[in-house]
């Protein structure tokens, strides 16, 4: 992982648990393949104050920013296509 992927990832620890865990795993996957734009949004996102995130990854709430909302999007697919895989593993 290059040195921007690392800082991104460094700030996805956000000090609530659910946060840390929805935006590090997402992070941890996706950073590497990722390209500037999707790279940009991320660090938009993470500027965001925790109760924004927390209500767009855990409250249902959609961001205004189109490029935001496909990013939470993504995020919270990508979350679920990890708990359907642990659950039909038995976990």
């Amino acid at each position: 992982m290059d040195a921007e992927a690392r800082r991104l990832l460094w700030h996805c620890r956000r000090g609530l648990k659910e946060l840390d865990v929805l935006l590090g795993r997402y992070a941890g996957a996706a950073l590497a393949g990722a390209g500037e734009p999707e790279r940009r949004a991320l660090a938009r996102l993470l500027e965001q104050p925790d109760p924004q995130l927390a209500g767009y990854l855990l409250g249902g709430r959609v961001p205004q920013d189109p490029e935001l909302a496909r990013l939470v999007a993504r995020i919270l697919a990508f979350a679920a296509g990890r708990d359907a895989a642990r659950s039909a593993r038995g976990s």
